[in-house]
C-alpha cells in the first residue's frame, strides 16, 4: 500500500478551487485510476476555465446591476452603525417620479367612458393601448372629419352643470405624440351604435396634424414667458400683515377647445391646435374619445370646464399664530343644479388654488384639519364680488389658552341682557365649539366700568359671560363644557385708569372665549 498525493476540484458559483488531498491507496491502482480519468478531467478544467472566463462575469455583473440600488442605500446607512466609525454622507433625494393614472380597463370604448369632473384635471395618465373591443369610430366617403381609424383611443363622458361655452385643455406627455379628438352630445339610448354606425355626427372635431417640433418650440417660449415663481409655494412676511400666496404657473395646454379660437372643426389637411368653444347648456352629456395616432406614444392630461362670468378667488387657509398658511382637507359643495349638490373640491390635503363659483349657485364649505377648528361657511355666488380675488379662512388653534375676543355684541346700558342682533356674531362660534364636542372653554364677561362700585360691576361682568353661556347652552353645547368668570377688581381697577387717562378709552371687549382644555384630558 502506498500514500498517493492528487488534487481535487470543487465547483462554488461558477468557480473552482484546487485542492490537496492526501490518500491512501495501492500504487497500481492510483496509477490506473490517473489514467482513466485524466482526460475527462481535463475535459473538467477546460470547461471551469470557459465559465470563469466567460459566463461568471456576466452572471455577476448582472447580479450587480439587480442589487445595486436596493444595497447601495442599506450599505450607507450601515457605515455609522458602528461604534468609532464615520457617519455616511447624507445624499439628496432622487425626484419622485410622476404619478400617473391607470387608465382603466376597457376606457378605449364608449360603454366604458371615463366620468370628469368639471374643473379638475384627470392625470397625466398612462398612454391609451389600442382601439378597444370595438372601433366606434371610422371615417367613410360620407363622414370625412371623423377618425380614419381608432388608433390608441380613450373616452371621458361629463354632464354640464351650467350654462356656458365648453373649454377643454390637453396636455400630452410627448410632444412628438400625435393626438385628436372628438366630442359629441350623447343622443339618448343606443348612443354607442349611433356612433359607430355614423348615425351621430361630433359637434367638434379637431384632426389636424399638429407639427410637434414648432408646438414644441412654442410651448417652451411661452413657458420662457410666464414669470417666474418665487422659490418655495409661500412666502410668509414675519409681519402682522398678510402673506403672499405664490401659486406656480400650470402647464400649457398641447391641443383643445377654447373661446379664441375660431375653426369648430380642424381637418386633417390643417394645421390648427385648438376648435372654438361651443355653447352647452346645463343637464347635457358630453362625450370626448381622444386619440393618438403615434405608435408607443405617452399619456396625456385632459381638463373640462364650462366657460361662464364667474368668481374664481383664491381660497386659502391661515395660521395667523403660526404665521404659516396650512392645507386642510376640504370639501366644496356646490347646489342648484339638476343633481342637486355637486361636490367641486374633494381634496384631503388642500394646500390652496382658485375655485370657481357661479352666479346663481349656493356653497356650503367645510374645511378640517387636526388641531384646530373646523370651518362650516354658506354663502351664495351674489354674496361674492369680481374684485374679491381672496378668500382667506383663519384657522383658529384647539389648544389650552387660546382665545377669541368678541366686539361686535352688545348689552342693555348697566345690565345683562343682550340686545337683538348678536345672533349673527354669536352663532358662528356656536358652530365653530358644535363642531369640536371634545372642547372645553371659558366665558369672560367684561364691563365698561370708571370703578366708582367695582363690587357691582364684578357681579355684572359675570352676569353678562352668564348670559352669553345660555345662549351656547340654547343652542346645543353641553352646559358642562362652559365655565364663566367676571373681570377682578384689579382688572376693574386698570380699566377704569386707562379710560380716565387722557389718550385712553374702553376697551371694545364685551366677552372672550378662553380654550380651557379637551374632556379627554380630563
Amino acid at each position: 500500500m502506498s500514500y498517493g498525493i492528487y488534487i481535487k476540484y470543487f465547483f462554488t458559483e461558477w468557480k473552482f478551487f484546487p485542492t490537496f488531498a492526501l490518500e491512501k491507496h495501492n500504487v497500481s491502482q492510483l496509477k490506473n485510476r490517473f489514467n482513466m480519468r485524466n482526460v475527462k478531467r481535463l475535459l473538467m478544467i477546460l470547461l471551469a476555465c470557459t465559465l470563469v472566463l466567460g459566463v461568471a462575469p456576466d452572471v455577476q455583473a448582472q447580479n450587480k446591476k439587480k442589487t445595486t440600488r436596493t444595497t447601495k442605500s442599506a450599505k450607507k446607512s450601515s457605515k455609522g452603525t458602528k461604534k468609532g466609525t464615520a457617519k455616511a454622507k447624507t445624499t439628496a433625494p432622487a425626484p419622485a417620479e410622476p404619478q400617473f393614472v391607470e387608465l382603466p380597463y376597457n376606457s378605449n370604448d364608449c360603454l366604458f367612458a371615463i366620468p370628469l369632473q368639471l374643473d379638475k384635471p384627470y392625470g397625466p395618465t398612462t398612454a391609451p393601448d389600442g382601439s378597444g373591443r370595438m372601433m366606434e369610430v371610422v371615417a367613410d366617403k360620407a363622414h370625412p372629419n371623423l377618425f380614419e381609424r381608432e388608433h390608441n383611443s380613450v373616452w371621458y363622458k361629463f354632464t354640464v352643470p351650467y350654462n356656458g361655452d365648453l373649454v377643454i385643455d390637453i396636455i400630452q406627455q410627448d410632444v412628438w405624440d400625435d393626438y385628436d379628438f372628438l366630442v359629441y352630445k350623447n343622443t339618448g339610448i343606443y348612443f354607442s351604435n349611433q356612433v359607430m354606425l355614423n348615425k351621430v355626427m361630433p359637434v367638434a372635431a379637431c384632426l389636424s396634424r399638429v407639427d410637434s417640433a414648432a408646438l414644441s418650440a412654442a410651448a417652451k417660449q411661452a413657458a420662457e414667458r410666464q414669470p417666474k415663481p418665487a422659490p418655495g409655494k409661500q412666502d410668509v412676511k414675519k409681519t402682522d400683515e398678510e402673506p403672499v400666496f405664490d401659486l406656480q404657473p400650470a402647464p400649457l395646454p398641447t391641443i383643445g377647445m377654447n373661446p379664441d379660437a375660431k375653426d369648430k372643426i380642424l381637418t386633417k389637411k390643417q394645421t390648427g391646435a385648438f376648435i372654438k368653444s361651443i355653447p352647452v347648456r346645463m343637464g347635457e352629456e358630453y362625450y370626448i374619445v381622444l386619440d393618438n395616432c403615434a405608435s408607443n406614444g405617452k399619456g396625456h392630461t385632459i381638463k373640462v370646464s364650462i366657460h361662464v362670468d364667474a368668481y374664481e378667488p383664491l381660497v386659502l387657509f391661515y395660521d395667523k399664530k403660526g404665521k404659516r398658511y396650512v392645507d386642510v382637507d376640504l370639501m366644496i359643495l356646490e347646489k342648484g343644479g339638476q343633481g342637486g349638490e355637486r361636490p367641486i373640491v374633494r381634496n384631503e390635503h388642500y394646500k390652496g388654488g382658485r375655485v370657481k363659483f357661479v352666479p346663481g349657485f349656493s356653497y356650503t364649505l367645510y374645511a378640517k384639519r387636526e388641531g384646530y377648528f373646523s370651518i362650516f361657511r354658506e354663502f351664495n355666488a351674489r354674496d361674492l364680488m369680481l374684485r374679491d380675488t381672496l378668500m382667506l379662512y383663519q384657522m383658529e388653534r384647539t389648544e389650552r389658552g387660546s382665545s377669541f375676543q368678541i366686539k361686535d355684541i352688545y348689552f342693555e346700558d348697566g345690565e345683562a341682557k343682550l340686545i337683538a342682533g348678536y345672533d349673527s356674531v354669536l352663532m358662528n362660534y356656536v358652530a365653530m365649539f358644535r363642531n369640536h364636542p371634545e372642547v372645553t372653554f371659558l366665558v369672560k364677561g367684561y364691563v365698561q366700568s370708571y370703578g366708582v362700585d367695582a363690587e357691582a360691576d364684578m357681579l355684572l361682568s359675570l352676569d353678562r359671560a352668564k348670559a352669553v353661556k345660555d345662549y351656547f347652552v340654547k343652542n346645543g353645547i353641553e352646559a358642562d363644557r362652559i365655565t364663566t368668570a367676571g373681570m377682578t377688581k384689579n382688572e376693574i381697577k386698570r380699566a377704569a385708569a386707562a379710560a380716565l387717562d387722557k389718550n385712553g378709552g374702553f376697551s371694545g371687549i364685551k366677552c372672550e372665549l378662553i380654550i380651557t382644555g379637551k374632556t379627554s384630558d380630563q
